[in-house]
């Protein structure tokens, strides 16, 4: 394996460890503080296939193409992992170990496998992506569509971007204050997310302070 496949075989390993280890009220906590989130992945979802499968499906996953897998490694947050496990069976996640330890295809994402992406419940970071190509294919001639898919990306910001308290920080909070340490928890160890949550509680301090 290489440093990639690693770094996500560590992870992948930890939040099975991880998960394993919740008490039933814990897990079942989880599970509605994950509730909102998934409900608005399976939104996301229903508009990719509404407006996109096709003519992703023919541009680029018949003819393996796949450009919105084109590279060896995705970026995958702490809370991704946390996520797909939660929402995969046992031979789901032993399919994902599969892929980290032997890639289908060394020139795509290591995850990319003959039958499609092994992940459950993809990255945020992979659902939210179209490429240039389709975008123009699609929205070209469909102001309205354009409108949603604007919509679902900045609710998408709400999950995961952390100028307020947000899903992915809660998550990885939660198993660091469980001793849990992962190179994937990028809200709590990125010099730059760190700095925008520094700077979104000083101006959430301030606007406490004023009359």
């Amino acid at each position: 394996m290489n440093d990639y496949q690693q770094e996500q075989w560590d992870a992948l390993q930890m939040a099975v460890e991880q998960l394993g280890l919740l008490k039933t009220g814990e897990r079942q906590a989880l599970f509605q503080e994950l509730a909102p989130y998934l409900a608005f992945r399976s939104e996301v979802d229903r508009f990719l296939d509404r407006h996109f499968s096709a003519h992703c499906t023919r541009s680029c996953y018949s003819n393996q193409l796949s450009a919105c897998c084109s590279k060896d490694g995705i970026v995958a947050f702490w809370a991704d992992m946390v996520v797909n496990v939660c929402c995969s069976s046992d031979a789901a996640v032993q399919k994902m170990f599969e892929a980290l330890r032997s890639p289908f295809n060394d020139h795509k994402c290591t995850y990319l496998q003959a039958d499609g992406c092994c992940w459950q419940v993809r990255p945020l970071m992979c659902a939210m992506f179209l490429c240039e190509p389709a975008q123009e294919k699609v929205f070209a001639h469909d102001e309205e569509c354009k409108a949603q898919w604007d919509a679902l990306r900045s609710r998408a910001k709400g999950f995961r971007w952390p100028t307020h308290p947000v899903l992915f920080d809660r998550l990885e909070t939660f198993f660091l204050d469980r001793g849990c340490r992962s190179s994937l928890m990028f809200i709590n160890t990125s010099p730059a997310l760190l700095r925008i949550k520094r700077q979104a509680r000083s101006k959430a301090s301030e606007n406490l302070r004023r009359p």
